[in-house]
């Protein structure tokens, strides 16, 4: 079997397109390397590019990536409503066929010593391939954000970078690397302008706060569009479906009396994910996934 590991670097740059449109074709130049999806969001200021390969090409790709956001990204212009500690925010393996677990923390860990060694930038190592408990967690780690870790990088020793010298890039601050299972980065926005709508819906669904399995959430204003959004990292879409989400925030909207304008998948989505989703929401029986016409064309 080929080997396909997945990489989804998120950049801290979602507005100026000449900017994303170089990242991607630094990682594309790789022989091998195929960029799959390519997201941009203003409101965030951020990017989230999909690209696979065998480990070798996806390890050169990343690589130029990150190199190609710190030429070009300055954390001290940086502004947006996502959490974030440096230009190449966060970049994690994901392996998809071929490969294992064990395969991708392999690859988070040489990538990301040499983002620390050639780059000049601090790493911290987060889910599988992280080296401490209390890492494993993307938003333990990202605590602070850039202007957080600015200061605590030196001063604190739990802030001590996996990788990297004991202070910020002067532009590109700092980068989180990693290796996990497939993420499903999925958006629910809300037809109100009361962003605490959004933050009180997303502290009673993310899991952290007693919510649903497997899923984290934030509430963020979207500001130029007179909405509000719940922005949601289903983990493990098995432990919690996309309807299961779905139908708690409208319940939890209901009682503030605010309707759902949309939602909003950000980068890929397994096939399953939306199969479950909607075996469940149209309560199929005995439906099984050889019945999708196009699951028959490619056997």
């Amino acid at each position: 079997m080929a080997e396909i590991v997945e990489c989804v670097p998120n950049f801290s740059e979602g507005r100026r397109k000449d900017v994303v449109d170089a990242i991607a074709e630094a990682i594309g130049s790789v022989a091998g390397v195929r960029v799959l999806d390519q997201e941009m969001d203003a409101n965030h200021n951020r990017s989230v590019i999909t690209f696979v390969g065998d480990r070798a090409g996806v390890a050169e790709a990343a690589f130029r990536g990150a190199q190609k956001a710190v030429e070009r990204i300055d954390m001290n212009r940086h502004q947006g409503e996502h959490p974030r500690v440096g230009a190449l925010d966060v970049l994690p393996f994901v392996p998809i066929a071929g490969v294992t677990m064990d395969d991708c923390v392999g690859l988070a860990r040489s990538v990301g010593k040499r983002i620390a060694d050639e780059l000049h930038v601090p790493v911290y190592l987060y889910e599988a391939a992280a080296t401490r408990p209390d890492r494993r967690a993307l938003p333990d780690v990202r605590r602070g954000e850039y202007e957080g870790l600015k200061v605590e990088i030196a001063t604190n020793p739990d802030r001590r970078p996996d990788f990297g010298p004991l202070r910020l890039h002067p532009t590109a601050g700092a980068c989180i690397v990693g290796a996990r299972p497939v993420l499903i980065a999925w958006n629910v926005n809300l037809r109100t302008t009361d962003v605490g709508t959004a933050k009180r819906i997303a502290k009673s669904i993310r899991e952290s706060d007693g919510g649903l399995p497997a899923v984290r959430a934030k509430g963020f204003e979207l500001a130029d569009r007179g909405l509000v959004q719940v922005s949601m990292n289903m983990i493990d879409y098995h432990k919690t479906s996309l309807v299961q989400a779905f139908e708690a925030i409208r319940a939890l909207a209901a009682k503030e009396r605010v309707d759902i304008e949309e939602s909003e998948i950000i980068g890929l989505v397994p096939l399953d994910a939306l199969v479950d989703a909607a075996t469940q929401y149209f309560k199929l029986a005995r439906f099984h996934r050889e019945q999708i016409l196009e699951t028959r064309l490619w056997e």
